[in-house]
C-alpha cells in the first residue's frame, strides 16, 4: 500500500507526535487555514 506513496514510509507514532507538538507550539501562532498531512506522502498520491 504504501510501495506508490511519495516517501514511502509508514507514519510511525513518533511522527505523529512530532506534528501534534508541533501544533501546540508557539511556531505556528502565524498558520491558519491549512491542513498538515503526517502520512508519509500517501495523501500525494
Amino acid at each position: 500500500m504504501f510501495a506508490n506513496a511519495g516517501v514511502a514510509q509508514y507514519p510511525l507514532l513518533g511522527r505523529v507526535a512530532n506534528a501534534v507538538v508541533f501544533l501546540a507550539s508557539d511556531d505556528t501562532s502565524y498558520i491558519t487555514g491549512t491542513e498538515l498531512f503526517v502520512d508519509g506522502g500517501f495523501a500525494q498520491v
